[in-house]
């Protein structure tokens, strides 16, 4: 039985503990903390994560070890942690769902925004309003993609100004996406209050945009990408950390 910790010493008890503070050990003590078991975590390093993160050795090399196959819990971990459960965290944050709208960005945040209003909607026991968001006009790089960029469909479920927009988009990488998203809505009307709900953040902002709803923080180095697949368009589920190519 440990003592709990008063600077470095331990004081009052623990029921386990856990040494190393990776990927496994963290899994481990949510599963033991889940069984109401009061767990310690100990990790000698700084970090915590183990090979699941991206670390610079030494200054402007980064290695990002075995994050490309320890980024994701299996299904089964996120089913008997419950993490579907921090879906709720939306109602609970704006008091039900009489005043909001959901807006997937194109292409798969609106996908994520269908799975979040089946969600919500069972949840809630009605129908939760939902659009779609097409930003390719308020990009500020429109310059550098083409001379005839791809407009897709913009559909918004009615008038959004007074409501509570929850902004749904799969990667959010510099933020530069999301300053275009809201140039866009703005254009519509002036919800009262616009919030970001993401799948996965990696990090590296050039903007100061921060997600409301992060479903999983993955770290990255610059010279890294996300490549996210949703069953709906690539026919499976899957995130990956992979190096960028090079142009």
């Amino acid at each position: 039985m440990g003592q709990k910790s008063s600077g470095n010493q331990l004081t009052g008890n623990y029921d386990a503990i856990v040494i190393g503070g990776g990927h496994n050990g963290l899994t481990t003590a949510a599963y033991l903390q889940k069984a109401g078991i009061n767990t310690l975590v100990l990790e000698r390093r700084h970090i915590v994560g183990g090979a699941c993160v991206t670390e610079e050795v030494f200054p402007g090399y980064k290695v990002s070890t075995t994050s490309y196959v320890c980024s994701l819990l299996r299904p089964e971990i996120i089913r008997d942690l419950e993490l579907k459960k921090y879906g709720y965290e939306i109602l609970e944050r704006n008091q039900g769902s009489s005043q909001i709208i959901l807006v997937g960005i194109r292409t798969r945040g609106v996908f994520l925004a269908e799975r979040l209003q089946k969600q919500i909607q069972a949840i809630e026991k009605k129908e939760i309003p939902l659009g779609m968001l097409d930003i390719t006009l308020y990009r500020d790089d429109l310059g550098e993609i083409g001379a005839l960029p791809e407009i897709r469909e913009t559909k918004l479920p009615g008038d959004i100004s007074g409501k509570i927009v929850i902004l749904v988009d799969d990667v959010l990488y510099t933020g530069r996406t999301i300053r275009a998203a809201l140039d866009a809505l703005i254009d519509f009307g002036r919800p009262r209050a616009i919030q970001l709900a993401v799948l996965v953040d990696r990090g590296h902002r050039e903007l100061p945009i921060k997600a409301d709803y992060i479903g999983k923080n993955i770290p990255t180095s610059k010279e890294e990408e996300v490549i996210l697949r949703l069953a709906e368009k690539d026919g499976k589920d899957e995130a990956v950390v992979a190096e960028r190519k090079k142009v």
